[in-house]
């Protein structure tokens, strides 16, 4: 993924602070949930720790980019995308518990809510890539 690279800082390369924290998230995501190793195929708990893993993944990248978008934009619309940016995050929530909750009980539960996050989490860099061109909502006339 290009938001991953690497930037020259002035004390030389470095990877940026999400990058080493992606790098914890996929050598922990592996034993992602109640100690299962991800196995696509496996058993339920296997599946389970895949979309758990699957997850902490996309979530890592938003959260990367939602940084690298704070940093383009002027001091005064900043206030304005963390509100959306908090908003979005309870509603995914809010929408993935509603649309999984016949399931929870079941073995598959977690993988069903966690792919749904990790849906609406991908859908979210639409969102935020719209900061950074005109379509944005401070940019529109008031």
């Amino acid at each position: 993924m290009d938001i991953f690279k690497t930037h020259r800082s002035r004390t030389g390369w470095g990877r940026t602070a999400g990058g080493a924290a992606l790098s914890l998230l996929c050598a922990a995501g592996a034993h992602a949930q109640a100690g299962a190793v991800c196995q696509p195929g496996g058993t339920v708990a296997e599946t389970n720790a895949c979309a758990v893993q699957t997850y902490q993944q996309a979530d890592t990248a938003i959260t990367i980019l939602y940084g690298d978008v704070m940093r383009a934009l002027s001091a005064h619309e900043r206030p304005q995308l963390r509100q959306e940016q908090s908003a979005w995050q309870r509603e995914r929530v809010t929408r993935c518990k509603q649309s999984t909750r016949a399931t929870e009980a079941q073995p598959e539960g977690p993988r069903l809510y966690h792919e749904c996050l990790t849906a609406e989490t991908e859908a979210r860099r639409r969102g935020l890539m719209r900061w950074l061109t005109l379509e944005h909502p401070s940019a529109r006339p008031q």
